[in-house]
């Protein structure tokens, strides 16, 4: 082979050599590229999920915790009293209706639709139940805002509905915080408690279903 064929392969070699080496730099360079842009869509998401977990959190109370010490500690004390007035104006005392069986249920009222309004609808409706207990729904709405309530479903009007507008009641008996609560520290959700005659407590139940149970609460009266 002559010294210019020689110089021809040799040269065809480096430029060969000198593709191989670009293509693989542009490859690496590639490579580098989507992961980084992986990285910052994974960082992205992470950040948009701790935001919305953030606005969650906001609105399910403002991140307070469930507590349900106070509440499941009432069973087998003594009820704590209260007066409350009714949408009709009539202020009921707790303590004068020692000698009847008394079911409360505190619930989140107008901002509960429909599951509470189901349920105080229910206990208007349920003449055998009103034989066996006293049922008083105590919400923390102004009274002046259920009108609403009523002209959406006008058969709450069957129903015992108290206003504890200041939430101390509510407070008392340990509601606001407990699991059932979409505000919590700041409204109750669906809770339940049955004060037997001599005003002891007897049953309490925090419902995170939010349905009716009536059938359930005149089987714990029926245990009295």
């Amino acid at each position: 082979m002559n010294k210019t064929g020689l110089i021809a392969i040799l040269g065809t070699g480096a430029v060969l050599a000198l593709i191989l080496l670009v293509s693989n730099f542009n490859i690496q360079i590639n490579i580098n590229s989507k992961s980084d842009q992986v990285s910052a869509s994974q960082q992205t998401n992470q950040t948009t999920q701790g935001t919305q977990a953030d606005s969650m959190a906001s609105h399910h109370g403002g991140g307070t915790p469930a507590d349900a010490t106070i509440f499941n500690g009432l069973v087998g004390k003594s009820a704590p009293d209260f007066t409350l007035e009714s949408y009709d104006g009539k202020k009921v005392i707790l303590s004068e209706l020692k000698g009847k069986n008394v079911i409360l249920f505190f619930n989140e009222g107008l901002m509960c639709y429909p599951a509470c309004w189901n349920q105080i609808a229910a206990f208007g409706k349920d003449t055998e139940l009103a034989k066996k207990a006293v049922i008083l729904n105590i919400t923390a709405d102004p009274k002046n805002n259920w009108k609403q309530a009523i002209d959406k479903m006008p058969e709450l009007t069957q129903a015992m509905v108290l206003f504890d507008s200041n939430k101390q009641v509510s407070q008392t008996y340990g509601v606001l915080t407990l699991p059932s609560s979409m505000h919590k520290g700041q409204f109750p959700g669906h809770s339940y408690v049955i004060i037997n005659k001599e005003g002891i407590i007897k049953f309490v139940r925090d419902d995170v279903q939010m349905a009716v149970r009536n059938q359930e609460l005149s089987g714990e009266i029926d245990k009295l």
